[in-house]
């Protein structure tokens, strides 16, 4: 595996980049969508129960399905690739902010009612900064998939990691399967362990616990 990629150090840097840059695509598309979501479900009843159907819709297709699918719609490439890591990093952020505000103490949005809090200020005051550790929860599961799913964009040449993946599959060659598998893994690792920091500086110090 490390020959490979030291004698194709241009080639693998590229395919690392290209992974790099369509997860965190997926990513941050899925945190400036899902996290408006979730806060809408929790003020609106009425569309608590579409938007969660919506992504556990999401997370309910297989991911190649769903790359099968928006192949007519968007073609092959990048687009659909982004497509398919999108619906799936959506809902566990989707879900933890919606969870995570719905459970903030009702006593300490009494209080801040009392103390002549409106709606909004309640929720930019106190409910968000509260759920801002389990948001990063969220994000950081999501991360992590999108990280691992990446691979599959070599299916529709998507770029990334998958495609030394692949060619170690149909060439029957370890190092090229190593050569994609182990990198990808670290990457994952690496993204959960620096949102996993984050994640800890943000918990307020009454609230931090062992993440």
């Amino acid at each position: 595996m490390m020959q490979y990629i030291l004698n194709n150090q241009q080639q693998f840097w590229e395919l690392v980049r290209q992974h790099v840059e369509l997860t965190g695509a997926a990513v941050i598309l899925s945190i400036v969508v899902a996290i408006p979501l979730g806060i809408i479900a929790t003020r609106f009843a009425v569309m608590e129960k579409p938007v969660l159907a919506l992504a556990n819709l999401g997370q309910a297709i297989p991911s190649l399905v769903i790359l099968g699918i928006s192949i007519p719609l968007l073609g092959i490439g990048f687009a659909p690739s982004l497509f398919a890591l999108f619906l799936r990093a959506v809902l566990p952020i989707l879900l933890n902010t919606y969870v995570g505000i719905k459970g903030v103490d009702y006593a300490m949005i009494e209080a801040a009612k009392g103390m002549g809090m409106k709606d909004y200020q309640i929720l930019f005051r106190v409910e968000i900064p509260l759920t801002v550790p389990v948001i990063l929860a969220g994000i950081r599961t999501a991360t992590v998939q999108a990280v691992s799913l990446a691979t599959l964009a070599a299916f529709i040449g998507g770029g990334g990691l998958g495609d030394l993946i692949q060619q170690g599959i149909m060439m029957v060659d370890s190092s090229l399967l190593l050569a994609g598998a182990i990198p990808t893994a670290v990457l994952a690792l690496m993204a959960d362990y620096l949102i996993g920091i984050i994640q800890r500086l943000a918990t307020p110090k009454g609230l931090r616990i062992s993440i």
